[in-house]
């Protein structure tokens, strides 16, 4: 018997199967992928950054 993976849809929630023919994982649907991609559009996902004092470099932070 093969396990279905299930992700939770990243804009609403919603449970997704993680399978070939789920066409918008790991969003449920063209809406919400269309949300999503509408939010990197208006800069609502940024990497913080933290001014470096030395020379005024930008550095990021969260990054190994």
């Amino acid at each position: 018997m093969k396990m279905v993976t299930i992700v939770k849809c990243p804009v609403c929630g919603k449970d997704v199967e993680w399978k070939d023919t789920s066409l918008y994982r790991p969003f449920c649907s063209e809406r919400c992928k269309q949300i999503d991609l509408g939010a990197w559009a208006e800069e609502k996902y940024k990497v913080p950054v933290v001014e470096d004092e030395d020379d005024g470099d930008s550095v990021q932070t969260g990054m190994p």
